[in-house]
């Protein structure tokens, strides 16, 4: 199966991320940066083995931050130019043509939402805070923005959902999804 322009795109970034994810390889981009060095030269310089060097050479020329050339005997690496003058946000940011402007951007937020909701209720009300936080954001929007609710006509909706109510009420105001004054219930602005 061929691979899409923008996953290659993708490959091609992670591959210069692994080949800066080694200490060596930090070291090595420093030396090159500040004059054109050759293997040997590199292993002698970091006290390396040159079969290691010639690793890190490689990796690093192929995530495209390095060129080589012929100078005799040797082949002498230096900085690709302009690789290092964009930014790290530049970088994780470069356009991914192919992929639609309409990517799942909640994917996780759906996720949780088909687990804890079957067949339009809920199953557990979940122990993980982070997922408690997303069904009760989804519960919320039972309810109207601007309209006060009295604590039975808050239960009523909640059951349709879960039988215990009383830590689903609790929760969404604990949330500061809903503010309860004098047994009145309000859904609060979720901007």
């Amino acid at each position: 199966m061929s691979k899409t322009k923008a996953e290659e795109n993708l490959e091609s970034r992670a591959q210069l991320f692994k080949a800066l994810g080694h200490p060596a390889r930090l070291l090595i981009l420093n030396l090159v940066r500040v004059k054109p060095r050759h293997g040997e030269e590199l292993a002698a310089i970091l006290n390396l083995n040159p079969a290691t060097i010639s690793h890190h050479l490689s990796k690093l020329s192929e995530a495209g931050l390095l060129t080589a050339r012929k100078d005799q005997y040797y082949q002498m690496y230096s900085l690709k130019g302009g690789v290092l003058d964009r930014s790290l946000d530049e970088m994780i940011r470069l356009p991914q043509p192919g992929l639609t402007g309409v990517v799942a951007q909640d994917a996780y937020r759906e996720k949780v939402l088909k687990t804890f909701i079957k067949h339009g209720r809920l199953v557990q009300i979940p122990a993980q805070l982070k997922k408690r936080q997303v069904i009760l954001e989804q519960l919320v929007t039972e309810f109207e923005p601007d309209h006060s609710y009295s604590e039975r006509e808050v239960n009523q909706i909640l059951l349709e959902y879960h039988e215990d109510v009383a830590t689903l009420r609790r929760e969404m105001i604990m949330n500061k999804l809903m503010s309860r004054e004098k047994g009145i219930y309000k859904r609060t602005n979720m901007d």
